[in-house]
């Protein structure tokens, strides 16, 4: 199909998916490869299921200074140039009579922020099926006036998350209260978002070693306002936490640190095992004689395009993501 971002239709996507109890995975992208995989994973398994479709977001973060994808996207870091590559790259794969017209494709803009990213908010947003207003920098009574603002004016043309909590420190040294579900409902209710992101206990800005999902304050928030919970990340939170989010009220799950963490080492793998082929026999004993390598990977090969190309790093990487994402449908995407 194509991409999907009319409000009516992508509320349907979350109605429908929410009466089967499924989770509808947000995998965040910065390059070509990463998209690719996220849509390849959910073609496949719409394919192995023998299902007409699946639906599956893929977002990114704009001039979010945590970490702005957009930028990424390019090498010039221009994150208008990013965007619109980001975009061009998804209408392209997209595309009819294209490779994955078994997938239901949303595309969410992440932590667009509402002071830096000002200029994206007044813009036409119809191209996007979602997205996360953060004003959660802000003390929490402006950040639901600033979001409640944006809600009355986007409301109708896009469906609106937004982020409950105030931001203590986003280094990452101090971390925030729990949310609690009578100050989650209070900020739903004032500001008319679609969805809200609650801290949990997973946010990402927090210290990692304080890091613990809190079920028990999603379900608490559920029963409040119902499945509209949105997650930012899942490092902390157990497979079998993961399997169970949509009874605690969760129906959209943010991912992207895990899947170039996960895929990293991949790749460092395949160069190891692959050394003389991918940087030629010469720098593999070089390797060796400086005590980076051993003598099993000094094997006299020589330079291999199976090896050294953009396209044989590129694929060991899209695997990885495309197995991880993969896992992430198998969890949340139950019969």
């Amino acid at each position: 199909m194509p991409i999907i971002t009319e409000k009516e239709k992508v509320i349907k996507i979350y109605e429908e998916a929410s009466k089967k109890g499924w989770v509808i995975p947000c995998l965040c992208t910065e390059n070509l490869t990463t998209t690719e995989a996220i849509i390849s994973a959910a073609s496949e398994f719409a394919k192995d299921h023998g299902l007409k479709s699946v639906p599956v977001t893929l977002a990114i973060t704009v001039q979010y200074e945590h970490r702005s994808q957009s930028r990424n996207y390019t090498h010039s870091r221009n994150w208008e140039t990013g965007l619109k590559l980001f975009q061009a790259d998804a209408e392209v794969l997209m595309r009819k009579g294209g490779d994955y017209e078994n997938v239901d494709l949303l595309l969410h803009l992440d932590h667009v922020q509402h002071d830096l990213d000002a200029e994206l908010c007044e813009s036409d947003l119809s191209d996007f099926s979602t997205i996360m207003y953060d004003a959660s920098n802000l003390p929490l009574e402006e950040n639901i006036a600033k979001t409640r603002a944006f809600v009355e004016k986007k409301g109708q043309e896009i469906m609106i998350e937004g982020a409950c909590d105030e931001i203590v420190d986003a280094g990452g040294e101090a971390h925030n209260d729990i949310t609690t579900a009578d100050k989650c409902a209070d900020y739903m209710k004032r500001t008319g978002v679609d969805m809200v992101v609650a801290n949990l206990g997973t946010e990402h800005r927090a210290s990692g070693k304080d890091l613990k999902y809190h079920g028990e304050a999603a379900r608490a928030i559920k029963e409040l306002i119902g499945p509209k919970i949105v997650l930012h990340g899942t490092s902390s939170v157990s497979n079998e936490q993961v399997r169970r989010l949509f009874d605690d009220g969760v129906c959209k799950v943010n991912i992207w640190t895990a899947l170039e963490r996960d895929a990293s080492p991949k790749l460092l793998e395949f160069l190891v095992h692959h050394a003389s082929e991918a940087a030629g026999p010469k720098m593999a004993e070089a390797l060796k004689r400086d005590g980076y390598l051993t003598e099993k990977c000094a094997t006299g090969e020589k330079e291999s395009l199976t090896a050294f190309t953009t396209v044989a790093r590129q694929d060991v990487i899209f695997q990885a993501m495309k197995k991880m994402v993969r896992e992430y449908l198998d969890m949340w995407y139950v019969f």
